[in-house]
């Protein structure tokens, strides 16, 4: 339903447009709203802020219809104005135009004519509403969305690709946040979710800045994947840097002793790459798959907080690079046998 405010301070219009919109006002195609002068309207558009179309006169008490424009430009982007006036000379239909009305009828009013004005107005009102929304869910679709892909999408290879698979070499990670599920039980929803996102993107600048991707956001904890030369290396400087970012912090809520932790699994060696998910629901995820990412899954199970934990395939891999701790033997979850695991100092 659209709707309509009528600025005129002659009370019969209200009554002729009643009588004249009556079936689409019955059908309620059009709901109108009326206001006696430009202050009048401004107050009306304040309860109503989803007025898609102003009629306004040009003369009026306290504030005339060019003035009204002018402040309707300011605080009005969207909606959309004419100008119905018995003041139709050219000198006053430019200013109207300049001040940014949509078109101008003159009085005394054709009926015919001031529907079909609002029905092309409306269509204009609803055209940018729809670019407006574009734009709006294009730069939410960014926020979900790395750009390379977004790219990708628009290449002819991207349909051809969405079942293709790989196996690749590297190292994911899981970081998860310690004790923040606590936070739910004392805190609004929007500072929880406000409180984890700063988390993530402090988590996320030093996953970057060391070559990784984010696979996924589970919960209060990250999935990475590094690929590449170093990947594993690349992994655990990370890691090392989000763990001392993250302990350096105060404590972040006044009436909680919360004091954030991580708690880090690691794992590195072939995976499986490629988009995981239903064709027919149209919803891939693209994603790394495989034994490695169970197991880094299970590591970071296994994790104290403040603690970054490795296999020791990965720990054979590094151990002339960075200082480790042999943790011991630990049973994972659905694994035979026990693993031998370290702890990554620094």
């Amino acid at each position: 339903m659209a709707k309509i405010l009528v600025v005129d301070d002659e009370v019969d219009l209200q009554i002729l447009i009643k009588q004249k919109f009556r079936k689409q006002i019955r059908d309620h195609s059009y709901e109108f709203v009326f206001a006696v002068n430009g202050h009048d309207a401004l107050e009306q558009l304040q309860r109503h802020t989803d007025v898609d179309v102003v009629l306004s006169d040009i003369n009026m008490p306290e504030m005339d219809g060019l003035t009204l424009l002018s402040r309707l430009n300011e605080t009005h982007s969207v909606l959309k104005s004419v100008i119905v006036s018995a003041y139709g000379d050219m000198e006053n239909i430019r200013t109207a135009m300049n001040r940014g009305a949509f078109d101008f009828i003159t009085k005394p009013i054709d009926f015919t004519d001031l529907e079909l004005t609002i029905e092309k107005t409306l269509k204009h009102v609803n055209q940018v509403k729809q670019t407006l929304k574009a734009i709006k869910e294009n730069n939410i679709l960014k926020m979900y969305v790395d750009e390379t892909v977004l790219n990708f999408m628009n290449t002819r290879k991207f349909e051809s690709s969405l079942m293709e698979n790989e196996m690749v070499d590297a190292t994911v990670v899981f970081i998860d946040l310690c004790s923040f599920t606590s936070i739910s039980e004392n805190e609004k929803p929007d500072t929880i979710v406000k409180l984890l996102n700063s988390f993530f993107d402090m988590m996320v600048k030093n996953i970057l800045d060391h070559s990784g991707c984010i696979d996924k956001f589970i919960g209060d904890a990250i999935m990475a994947v590094f690929k590449g030369d170093f990947h594993l290396d690349r992994a655990i400087e990370a890691c090392l840097k989000v763990r001392s970012e993250i302990a350096s912090l105060s404590p972040v809520l006044e009436n909680m002793t919360f004091k954030p932790n991580v708690s880090i699994g690691i794992n590195s060696g072939e995976v499986v790459s490629g988009n995981i998910g239903s064709v027919n629901l149209k919803r891939l995820d693209y994603t790394v798959i495989g034994d490695v990412v169970n197991t880094a899954a299970r590591l970071q199970v296994k994790a104290n907080p403040g603690q970054i934990i490795i296999s020791e395939n990965s720990y054979k891999k590094v151990k002339d690079s960075f200082h480790c701790n042999k943790v011991g033997d630990v049973k994972l979850k659905n694994k035979s046998n026990n693993m031998i695991v370290y702890e990554v100092i620094a």
